[in-house]
């Protein structure tokens, strides 16, 4: 059993980890600020600092307290349009954010250092397809430079003082918790929207095509990670679905009776990107197993769910 200390551990992504770790087994720690994440996210088992991760004196309070052996970094900034409007304070939380948990790893001696990072953004307009961990990386907004930036910072300190790393670089995650109200996520956006009887909005022509993973399938590959793997892997289906199939398939589920707008496309926005895994289906044994139809019926159930609690 080990003690890890996940940041990010009320949001989206971070609060399913927190959960799938819990499940294995291990004693878990979550510091978060709340700016995007939600206190009943966490699961009542973890332990929870609310705490900026940029806020070096508090976080080395409870490193101090808490000694983790493992440290899982999903606290982030995650809007490409609002890094583009904002580009220091993602660089701040980011890269900065980042820097004072890899200090902290290494005043405290932690084992391991897991890194959420972004297949979506980092590789920019992909030169080939599905991408591979070892494309070109061309990021075209900040969100996507300010986290490739700290998996330099990741090589650097295993290089020079020996913390051992697994960089596990993300397709378009979704399902449960994910913020309906947020300005990325377009199946929780379409989904909060059409069931309130609402017409979303498609950025462009709705061709774009992305690599979508069920949250579940994410978590799972973090848990892999504690025990397996070194450096960098890609996670996806190598699936390329496009935004007006995703439409289609939560206007079926969802029963909503009208059709998308059609606004102006995204500034900064990568048209086409899905990652091939196989190097994480080798090293990691992982494979997402969540079909695209079972994973947004699953999320679908969820927001219905919260209606009729909030309702």
């Amino acid at each position: 059993m080990s003690k890890i200390l996940v940041t990010g551990g009320a949001g989206f992504i971070g609060s399913h980890i927190v959960d799938a770790f819990i499940e294995a087994g291990h004693d878990v720690v979550v510091i978060d600020n709340l700016v995007t994440g939600k206190r009943e996210n966490v699961n009542p088992k973890a332990t929870f600092y609310e705490v900026d991760i940029r806020d070096g004196e508090r976080v080395e309070e409870v490193f101090a307290a808490e000694r983790p052996d493992v440290i899982c970094h999903q606290a982030a900034l995650a809007n490409v349009r609002q890094s583009l409007e904002d580009p220091v304070t993602y660089a701040e939380v980011n890269i900065l954010g980042s820097l004072v948990l890899l200090e902290m790893a290494r005043k405290y001696g932690c084992q391991r250092f897991i890194y959420a990072s972004t297949g979506g953004a980092c590789y920019g307009e992909p030169e080939f397809l599905p991408v591979t961990e070892d494309h070109p990386i061309n990021p075209l907004d900040p969100y996507g430079a300010s986290k490739h930036a700290v998996e330099h910072y990741l090589f650097l300190y295993r290089h020079n003082y020996g913390l051992p790393y697994v960089v596990l670089r993300y397709p378009n995650v979704y399902g449960p918790r994910q913020d309906p109200l947020g300005e990325a996520g377009v199946v929780a956006i379409f989904t909060g929207l059409m069931l309130q009887g609402k017409q979303p909005t498609i950025n462009g022509s709705g061709e774009q095509q992305r690599d979508f993973v069920y949250v579940s399938d994410i978590a799972r590959a973090n848990v892999l990670a504690l025990e397996r793997g070194d450096g960098i892997y890609n996670l996806g289906s190598g699936i390329p679905t496009d935004v007006n199939t995703i439409f289609a398939e939560l206007k079926a589920i969802t029963g909503y009776p009208g059709e998308a707008h059609h606004g102006p496309p995204k500034p900064g926005e990568v048209f086409r990107v899905y990652l091939d895994a196989s190097k994480a289906r080798k090293e990691l044994g992982w494979e997402p197993t969540i079909p695209l139809k079972e994973g947004l019926q699953r999320t679908v159930d969820f927001f219905r769910q919260q209606q009729v609690v909030e309702g």
